[in-house]
This record gives structure tokens, sequence and C-alpha cells, in this order.
């Protein structure tokens, strides 16, 4: 799907700049790390975030660009001088349903800034995410949401996704991860 610059609809180019949905490139890693720590300031996690620029760049630019697991878009907006901004992404990877035996999306984290909320970008990432799933033959597009999260539940409902709330959410990590690992020496 190519790049394109769009203009919200309900507004006029000179209240919202112009604005594209893109994958992310190299030089986008710094913005997207950014993202991420905003994305836990809003989620009340401000302390949870150890990423680093070198984390996402082994995982979204791996030397092999075959070996890369981890795939991102970014949401740009164009200011009224033509500089382009990052304002938000969506972080996603590749899953597989024994019960439909395809692959689908999974998206990690979806986050545009609140300045830029309502402006149609975070459905134009969502559309795109789609678009990818659509064009590869797979079959699902899939995502968490905490349920104290109402703007973005609305949002969801309003796109049409269904909540699957008859699953259990279930992880395993830090002493416990170890210890289950232990069991398999």
């Amino acid at each position: 799907m190519p790049d394109q610059l769009s203009h919200d609809p309900r507004t006029t180019p000179a209240q919202v700049p112009a604005s594209r949905i893109r994958e992310a490139q190299l030089a986008d890693v710094p913005a997207i790390v950014t993202l991420v720590r905003e994305l836990a300031e809003y989620e009340k996690e401000p302390d949870a975030v150890e990423a680093t620029d070198e984390h996402f760049t082994a995982a979204l630019f791996p030397d092999d660009p075959a070996a890369a697991r981890s795939h991102a878009l970014v949401a740009e907006s164009v200011d009224a001088d033509g500089g382009t901004h990052v304002v938000g992404m969506a972080v996603w990877y590749v899953t597989f349903s024994t019960w439909t035996g395809r692959h689908g999306i999974w998206l990690e984290d979806l986050f545009v800034r609140p300045e830029q909320r309502g402006s149609g970008l975070g459905t134009a990432l969502l559309a795109r995410l789609a678009g990818i799933a659509v064009d590869r033959g797979y079959r699902r597009l899939e995502w968490w949401v905490l349920r104290w999260n109402e703007p973005s539940i609305a949002f969801y409902d309003a796109l049409g996704a269904t909540p699957m709330d008859e699953w259990l959410h279930y992880r395993v990590d830090g002493q416990p991860l170890h210890a289950l690992a232990a069991r398999d020496r």
C-alpha cells in the first residue's frame, strides 16, 4: 500500500495539516521509543518501559531483514512549513492460529499523541494493518485494551471490533519464567 497524504474531512487543511501512514524506518526509532514512553505514561505505568533505541533497532531492523519478527507503522503529520513529525505508531507482529490454520496480526501497541486524536490517524493505522492482513491472506487482527480505557474501547467498538471477554490473559515473567525454564534443564 502506498504512503498517502490525507486530510481529516471534518476540518480544513489549515486546521489539521496533512498526514500519512508509512512503514517505520531506522531513523524513526527514537520517535517510536518516545511514543512508547508516552503510552506508558497514559497507561499509568511510566516506570515499566525497559526498551531502548537499541532494542527497537534490533527488533525492527535486524542485520538480516528477513529475520525481522516485529514491525512498525508510523503516523506522520506535516506542519504548515512542510516539516514532518511522527505523532503515532502501530507496533505489530505475525501470529498463527491453530484453529484457522492461518496467520494473523497481533497489534502490540497503538498510540497517537493526544493532540492528534480525532484526526483519523488511529483509524488510518488500523486500516493499514487490516489491509496488510487482507493482502497477505491473514484471518485476524487482534490486540488488548485496558478495561479502564473507555475512549479506546468506544473507538474499537465503532470500528466493528469484538471484545474477546471469554479469554483470560496469562503471563509468566521474571523469576517464575526462570523457574519454569529450569524444569527443562
